[in-house]
């Protein structure tokens, strides 16, 4: 275990000494999460995962195509149409009535 001293600044900013934020990884920039625990703080770097935004064009698609039967398309054609787009203009196959 590793223990080393540091100050608090004027702002609340904690200097975290160099060894410890190689071996945790927290450079520059990184988000962290500080909890509250009895014994202190304990910082942990945050997980962050990439948030994709789709068009209501790809949405249609993805509507359209996953439609199994004729219920299902028949549904994913009226969600289309609240997305405004025209499913005329959507590339995809009608499901086959089984």
């Amino acid at each position: 275990m590793s223990v080393e001293t540091t100050k608090i600044g004027r702002r609340g900013e904690v200097v975290i000494p160099a060894g410890l934020r190689r071996k945790y990884g927290f450079m520059e920039g990184v988000l962290v999460i500080a909890e509250a625990h009895e014994e202190g703080i304990l910082l942990r770097r945050a997980v962050t995962l990439p948030l994709k935004r789709y068009t209501p064009e790809r949405k249609a698609e993805f509507l359209l195509n996953n439609a199994v039967t004729s219920e299902d398309y028949a549904w994913a054609l009226k969600e289309v149409k609240k997305l405004g787009v025209d499913p005329k203009s959507i590339s995809h196959k009608k499901p086959r009535r089984r």
